[in-house]
């Protein structure tokens, strides 16, 4: 059951990286990141208003934590990065969740840094290196037709947020449902995305008046539903079946569906990117393995 997740999230979450390159096409990077964490709180209030009253006091704190640094700052990140990168890199550099969820164990929540493990992090540093400075940004195929490798390293910022959050929910709210986790977190942070959306954007002009902008925001809300609040769900699921590293672990597949979907819509992918991403899953890989 756990590595049926652990497909089933690499699916989805690999095909999130082009969705949001089809919604920058008209919205900008702080409206995607704002429609993407209004959209999946809304779908799931229902549940959250079931869940909330059941809380302990002492978990909102934990659950206001994971949203901010492993939803909300991300979403927003993630979209920002792809203005001037291209949407397969994004999904490779994405690996780095794994490095972070050891790194941040280890730091935060006492896991053992062992050796190989730290073999591992050097190599997922190094790979990013090889790919962003020596790779590029791969090719003007981004929203706006401009490229900046650096713009990479967003990315590495939000994949920071993601280690943190899962070891937050492993070993802070591990015997809350994985429905109550995801929707009361989503709650906590979708009010302040929802006003910041209608109250400091452009988001409804460019509804009501620029054209594509409803199939933008189609693909931005099949991005919140099943890459944020479906797959979240199944995610806390598999972290509180098995450990976040394990969890962590569908980084493995994410950069192959991803990329995927960058050749299709002709994004560039050189030699250096291949390398980096080899180095990067080979540290990923290390640190799985390593005891």
């Amino acid at each position: 059951m756990a590595w049926l997740l652990l497909i089933t999230l690499a699916c989805i979450w690999g095909t999130s990286f082009i969705l949001m390159k089809k919604g920058l096409l008209v919205f900008s990077a702080m409206e995607l990141g704002a429609i993407r964490v209004s959209v999946a709180a809304l779908l799931l209030l229902p549940f959250a208003l079931r869940h909330v009253g059941s809380v302990e006091r002492s978990r909102f704190k934990w659950l206001a934590l994971s949203g901010v640094v492993g939803t909300l700052i991300p979403a927003f990140l993630f979209a920002y990065a792809e203005t001037r990168l291209a949407s397969g890199l994004a999904g490779v550099l994405n690996a780095l969740t794994a490095v972070f969820t050891l790194l941040v164990g280890a730091l935060l929540f006492g896991q053992r840094l062992t050796g190989l493990r730290v073999l591992g992090i050097a190599l997922g540093l190094v790979g990013t290196v090889l790919m962003l400075q020596l790779g590029g940004s791969g090719g003007d195929a981004t929203p706006t037709g401009e490229g900046n490798a650096w713009y990479g390293l967003y990315i590495l910022v939000a994949t920071i947020g993601y280690g943190l959050s899962v070891n937050v929910i492993k070993h802070k709210l591990n015997n809350m449902t994985p429905v109550a986790v995801t929707s009361v977190l989503l709650m906590l942070i979708g009010g302040p995305a929802l006003a910041y959306l209608l109250l400091a954007t452009d988001f409804l002009h460019k509804l009501a008046t620029q054209p594509g902008a409803w199939v933008a925001f189609g693909y931005i809300a099949l991005l919140a539903t099943m890459s944020t609040a479906v797959a979240m769900v199944l995610f806390n699921r598999l972290i509180q079946q098995s450990t976040a590293l394990f969890a962590s672990s569908s980084t493995y597949l994410i950069p192959i569906v991803a990329l995927a979907w960058g050749a299709l819509d002709g994004e560039a992918f050189n030699i250096w990117h291949f390398t980096g991403m080899v180095v990067i899953l080979a540290g990923v890989l290390i640190i799985h393995r390593a005891k």
